[in-house]
């Protein structure tokens, strides 16, 4: 879990601070903001060239194109496994940050937010307007300050429609994220996890049954 997103869960659950000693506040002052210690992990003209290919060479093109998105996100650094299909409009800011393995799906705008690392291993599926946030802020820092960190999803696991995963979460093997669920802690595998902030709600069953070639 990202320790932005603690302090927020530890804020909300533990009720009105007790008494202690005296805190001097401060106002957020965006101003004083500062990313100069943040590496992208290629330099500005690259990020560039990057936001170019995703709005005139993959968000244009056909439905069936999955070799040719493909081609584009490994040429600028992701590694992609084999049978991989990403809809056009999945939207991604770092591709140098990204893993996948083999046979996933990248569903239609869906968000890979790679601040940090993503690594989705073989078979995972993200399914529409799925959210995976690697980066924050710190809520207690005047200025704002960015904080990332990587997020893991093991092999079979599943993030279905509009699920948003917080930074540094890792997700096990065959774990089932549900429809717009907000997940804020690790997720154990073959859990199936639903609501806001997630909870786990009962185990996956996953059998021998034929495999559905449709996209998600």
């Amino acid at each position: 879990m990202s320790t932005t997103t603690a302090t927020l869960e530890r804020d909300t659950s533990q009720g009105p601070a007790a008494a202690g000693p005296a805190v001097h506040s401060a106002e957020i002052d965006l101003g004083a903001y500062d990313q100069s210690g943040y590496d992208r992990g290629r330099g500005p003209v690259v990020c560039m060239l990057w936001d170019m290919v995703q709005t005139l060479l993959i968000a244009p093109s056909p439905h069936c194109f999955f070799g040719w998105r493909r081609f584009w996100y490994r040429l600028f650094g992701a590694t992609i496994g084999k049978g991989v299909l990403i809809r056009k409009s999945v939207k991604c800011n770092y591709p140098w940050k990204l893993t996948i393995g083999d046979r996933c799906w990248i569903g239609d705008e869906a968000t890979l937010y790679t601040l940090d690392q993503i690594t989705l291993e073989s078979d995972v599926v993200v399914s529409q307007q799925a959210y995976l946030c690697t980066g924050s802020h710190d809520p207690s820092d005047p200025a704002f300050g960015l904080r990332t960190a990587p997020i893991t999803v093991r092999r079979g696991a599943w993030i279905a429609l509009g699920a948003l995963v917080m930074p540094g979460i890792s997700i096990g093997n065959g774990a089932l994220i549900g429809a717009r669920a907000v997940l804020t802690h690790d997720a154990a595998e073959r859990t199936i996890y639903t609501g806001s902030p997630a909870r786990a709600r009962g185990h996956r069953e996953i059998t021998a049954k034929g495999v559905d070639d449709e996209s998600v």
